[in-house]
């Protein structure tokens, strides 16, 4: 696991990190993914969390609340109760808080029952855990999926966010984005910032959270430094 962090741009420090597959020899999620077979893809998912879990929980500053996001996929829990078990568990053993946990779905990952991906974020809630929909804007829902539940958190898609300060379009659709989530009392986070003036206008735009190279990259089993409104680096425990 790689670990990115999230930004808190009103509060100026870090919210939380983001646990990203890697291979031992550094191959990017996409790859590591690809190699996963369908009859693979639950025990996958499963062992993936309870890394990550371990990780956190050794990496993590103790005396601070940090989130950890973990991605899941949708199509690999068949029960949401009992596919929660393995989480709870490691939590369990590893003293880390439940509501330090967000679990983060994809809309690139299609899910054809759309009552199914409900039950699940329904248990997770039950639970204390964080939910949200990753790469918001460039998958197969899109904003249907939002009539039929509402996450807690909605990342939007880098594709939007990428040169978003001087594009009118893709400033008319974060507009949107960001007015939609308000009225249903979604927190909105955008990904994939890369430039100081993408930061500044999706600040402005009234987004609060971020995440992207402009902070840090992600960083193999350590937490990396982050830039902050000062110019300056800070750890999680800064």
């Amino acid at each position: 696991m790689a670990f990115q962090p999230i930004y808190d741009a009103v509060d100026d420090r870090v919210w939380g990190y983001e646990a990203l597959v890697r291979g031992l020899a550094g191959e990017g999620a996409f790859e590591v993914l690809s190699r996963v077979s369908p009859e693979q893809k639950y025990r996958f998912d499963q062992d993936c969390r309870i890394k990550a879990i371990e990780l956190a929980s050794r990496l993590f500053p103790a005396d601070e609340e940090v989130k950890l996001s973990i991605n899941f996929m949708p199509n690999a829990v068949y029960e949401p109760a009992a596919c929660l078990r393995a989480t709870l568990l490691a939590a369990a053993r590893c003293s880390f808080p439940t509501s330090s946990i967000m679990f983060e779905f994809t809309e690139n990952e299609e899910v054809a029952d759309t009552a199914h991906l409900t039950n699940i974020i329904t248990e997770y809630r039950k639970h204390g855990f964080t939910t949200a929909i990753d790469d918001f804007g460039a998958g197969h829902a899109g904003l249907g999926l939002l009539v039929e539940f509402q996450p807690d958190l909605i990342k939007i898609d880098m594709k939007l966010v990428r040169g978003a300060d001087s594009s009118p379009a893709r400033q008319a659709v974060v507009a949107g984005i960001v007015g939609i989530a308000e009225d249903l009392g979604i927190t909105v986070l955008a990904e994939g910032v890369e430039t100081e003036a993408e930061f500044a206008f999706l600040k402005r735009s009234g987004i609060r959270l971020f995440q992207g190279y402009w902070f840090a990259k992600p960083a193999f089993e350590e937490l990396p430094q982050v830039r902050i409104r000062s110019g300056a680096a800070i750890s999680a425990s800064a």
